[in-house]
């Protein structure tokens, strides 16, 4: 592990840990503005912390959890395998289910997504719309 004696703008001490293998124990501590690039952290955790304005790049988050989390304005995008032409595109792989239950998603969004297969069940369905059409009244009708 390398100390710095340089310190940013809020006076914090700078801890470089690099090309090593340590087990990091933080509680009660200011870590905001750090940078972890390039890092194993499988099986890691995060209990009662604030990781607003947090951004994960290039991730695998295969087996995440998210639990009692806030997440307005939360911006999931480019989710899923690695598209023809990336480096670690695999053409035979393929992205295991998500699943997602007792959310609140109120005026939530979802663009251009690959929903094959997706069920949606008990679940308060008014003023949702599918491609501007009123899901409450495609169920009407259908029945």
């Amino acid at each position: 592990m390398e100390r710095s004696s340089s310190q940013d703008d809020t006076n914090a001490e700078r801890i470089n840990i690099i090309e090593t293998t340590k087990i990091i124990y933080a509680r009660h501590a200011h870590l905001e503005g750090s940078k972890f690039v390039m890092l194993k952290m499988s099986k890691s955790s995060f209990n009662d912390v604030d990781l607003s304005n947090l951004k994960i790049v290039n991730a695998n988050l295969s087996d995440l959890e998210i639990e009692g989390a806030q997440l307005g304005r939360a911006y999931l995008h480019n989710i899923g395998m690695p598209p023809k032409g990336h480096p670690a595109y695999d053409e035979n792989a393929k992205q295991r289910p998500l699943r997602i239950e007792d959310c609140d998603l109120e005026a939530s969004t979802i663009t251009n997504c690959n929903l094959k297969n997706v069920a949606i069940t008990d679940c308060n369905t008014e003023g949702m719309t599918i491609n501007g059409i009123l899901v409450d009244d495609m169920l009407k009708n259908y029945r």
